[in-house]
């Protein structure tokens, strides 16, 4: 069955992301109106596989959509039957969603939590009836009903992200160089792995002076940004430059996803800021290879993206549950790590790729992720 599923799930590379990202550092793809999407069709007329429900939180962001896309493309080729669904960022539209889903007599659950800590009561309702969670790429906190998780090894996203702005910072010289943290939303559990991991890598270099946060926020709470919210980004990074840098330039930016780093850029440029990183713009880190965010590297603009393969991450949403529902262990790479507050729950991590101008074409464009087209564009 593994074996049938790689080939499923090779086949699935040839897929390209079907979002519509801005045509620009401000901008970010339209929201569903309804905040979901409509319930895919069986393959067959039974779903051989089972019938798997998907919550996928916004439509908001590029990546959630190629992710809800590949989850339902490789549940179907494998014989399932998908309800996929789209919350639109709402934590009660989500709930409502899996009850939904729970009622229609759903075999598993995949779940991309809005908020990691809220769904407890709709977890238990599907342990008591034998339904099977697995917490996708989001790790679902203070409940004992999590089965598996399937995510990218967070710390190392962070990592990754630090690394790339000492990296693009020390192509300058050896410093010192001011710089501020934007981190994302604090009910998203990853948020924290993320910032901890550049953390790792950058109080070092804060510690021996190679790098000062002007402002002085270092902490997760005061970098934080509510709901991953570009605009949000935006007005702080505005609000930083005028309370911090008057007299001072501000040498480079870590952002934890594309959207925050679109609007810190466009903070930046409004503020007189110019040109590309090779004549002085600061160096702005990002995640998800997000189009826009990927035109804006290849124009020099932004620094980096930290790229996360939906369609793997997807292939292992699939072999999760297929075993699950065959009463067998998922297999896990890492039962160590992810206390969700009441147990450990086992898990699979995938790596990640560091993306920069010198290698978007070797990462994103030869595994067939992107089109050179689409990067030209900026849009799908």
């Amino acid at each position: 069955m593994r074996k049938l599923l790689a080939l499923t799930a090779s086949a699935a590379m040839a897929f390209t992301l079907s979002a519509c990202a801005g045509g620009g550092a401000g901008s970010t793809p339209d929201p569903d109106s309804t905040g979901a999407a409509a319930t895919s069709s069986a393959v067959g007329e039974a779903g051989a596989g089972g019938t798997v429900g998907v919550a996928m939180p916004t439509k908001t962001l590029e990546r959630w959509i190629a992710d809800g896309d590949a989850v339902k493309s490789q549940l179907e080729e494998a014989g399932f039957t998908v309800d996929l669904q789209f919350a639109n960022d709402d934590i009660p539209t989500q709930s409502q969603q899996i009850d939904q889903m729970i009622t229609q007599g759903a075999d598993v659950l995949i779940i991309a939590a809005i908020d990691g800590t809220a769904l407890a009561p709709q977890l238990q309702v599907a342990a008591d009836q034998g339904i099977k969670v697995i917490a996708y790429d989001r790790l679902i906190r203070d409940s004992e009903n999590v089965d598996f998780y399937v995510s990218f090894d967070n710390f190392k996203v962070g990592v990754a992200q630090g690394q790339s702005l000492i990296d693009g910072l020390k192509e300058r010289g050896d410093g010192p160089f001011n710089i501020e943290l934007f981190a994302g939303s604090l009910d998203d559990n990853n948020a924290h792995f993320f910032f901890d991991g550049a953390m790792s890598v950058l109080q070092p270099e804060i510690d021996n002076g190679t790098l000062t946060v002007v402002s002085g926020q270092t902490s997760i709470d005061q970098a934080a940004t509510l709901g991953w919210q570009q605009e949000k980004a935006q007005k702080r990074m505005e609000d930083l430059l005028t309370a911090h840098y008057q007299d001072k330039k501000v040498d480079g930016v870590l952002s934890a996803n594309d959207g925050l780093a679109r609007g810190i850029i466009t903070a930046l440029q409004n503020n007189g800021y110019s040109g590309t990183v090779e004549d002085g713009f600061p160096v702005v880190t990002g995640q998800d290879a997000e189009i826009a965010s990927t035109k804006l590297i290849q124009d020099g603009v932004q620094y980096s993206t930290i790229f996360k393969d939906t369609r793997l991450l997807a292939e292992q949403a699939v072999a999760a549950a297929q075993d699950l529902l065959a009463g067998e262990e998922p297999e896990a790479n890492n039962t160590t790590d992810y206390d969700n507050g009441v147990k450990v729950v086992p898990s699979y991590l995938l790596d990640v790729v560091t993306v920069t101008q010198d290698n978007i074409t070797e990462a994103l464009v030869d595994t067939g992720y992107l089109t050179q087209e689409e990067i030209d564009a900026g849009v799908a």
